[in-house]
């Protein structure tokens, strides 16, 4: 996929198909509409091109939202490069941009900008200003501005809606055996090594402390994961802990990952961590040395699943 993201230094004058979402989580839902897109693309000759918008609409238009999102941006770009899409692109979402009647939004986004050919686009899809056109008026705009609609069935958008809003329930139930089958991928933190208090090597179980500088990045229920990272191109296995250490006593929340049999220096380093499996609560053990028996049956627990369902 081409890296531009910013729809404002897209320069491509080549014919495009093209689908308008959020696609949070790139999920199984979501992979057969970008599958249907590309697919559709190669048939006609076409770049396959998503339209996102970002700040997500209801941090703009709802200021009490607390909406957080599955991926980043980066990361729901790396998940579509691998898709083969052409084109991810990024509209920042603005309430001016809301009022963009529909017409103006067509002719000026998917016709002069991105020379839509086509468009993939849901029953119920709404734009323009106060979201007052449908499938319908796309359609009569599609007449005008010569481009073809398709329609994504009531089915299709319903996989969409239901796995979205089970994934983000799943992840703030810790359940993520159940969120990564809706994703079809194991669910991700992508975050920066930083310097941390030491405790985890105190411990016997040195962790790096991983940074995560996007704000509106879901991050899942407190507690022990069993993850994975690919760090120069080896897969390191290990465990995570998401919380506040309430043991020692914290009371800032942290992400902390320990690798096993891992001891090369990642400081300042971006690591992406897949998380496969949920191995308990986070806990207040009565005494340090009861967290470090805890830890190591973690471990042992972890090291079972793993043998059990990753062969190298």
């Amino acid at each position: 996929m081409d890296r531009t993201k910013k729809i404002e230094t897209y320069k491509s004058k080549e014919p495009a198909v093209v689908t308008i979402g959020t696609f949070d989580g790139v999920h199984i839902g979501h992979q057969k509409i970008v599958k249907r897109l590309i697919n559709a693309g190669k048939l006609k000759g076409l770049k396959s091109v998503i339209l996102t918008f970002f700040p997500h609409p209801r941090m703009v238009l709802q200021k009490d939202s607390t909406i957080k999102l599955i991926n980043t941006i980066d990361e729901r770009h790396a998940i579509l490069d691998a898709l083969g899409l052409d084109y991810l692109l990024i509209k920042k979402f603005t309430k001016e941009f809301s009022r963009l009647s529909a017409e103006d939004f067509v002719k000026q986004i998917l016709v002069d900008k991105l020379h839509a050919k086509k468009v993939i686009i849901g029953y119920d899809h709404r734009f323009g200003r106060n979201r007052n056109a449908n499938i319908e008026d796309l359609k009569r705009f599609g007449k005008t501005y010569d481009f073809e609609v398709e329609e994504i069935s009531a089915q299709d958008i319903n996989d969409v809606a239901v796995s979205s809003t089970k994934i983000r329930k799943a992840l703030n139930e810790g359940d993520i055996a159940k969120a990564n089958a809706f994703l079809g991928y194991a669910f991700m933190i992508t975050g920066t090594v930083i310097e941390g208090k030491g405790l985890g090597r105190q411990l016997g179980f040195s962790t790096a402390n991983i940074k995560v500088k996007e704000d509106y990045k879901l991050i899942p229920k407190y507690g022990s994961y069993i993850v994975s990272s690919v760090i120069n191109d080896d897969k390191i296995f290990g465990m995570l802990n998401i919380g506040v250490n309430p043991t020692v006593d914290g009371n800032t929340e942290s992400v902390e990952v320990h690798f096993f049999n891992f001891n090369k220096d990642i400081y300042k380093k971006t690591i992406q961590i897949d998380l496969h499996e949920r191995i308990r609560d986070e806990q207040k053990f009565e005494s340090v040395d009861a967290l470090k028996a805890q830890l190591a049956k973690d471990k042992e627990t972890a090291l079972a699943y793993i043998a059990k369902h990753h062969v190298k």
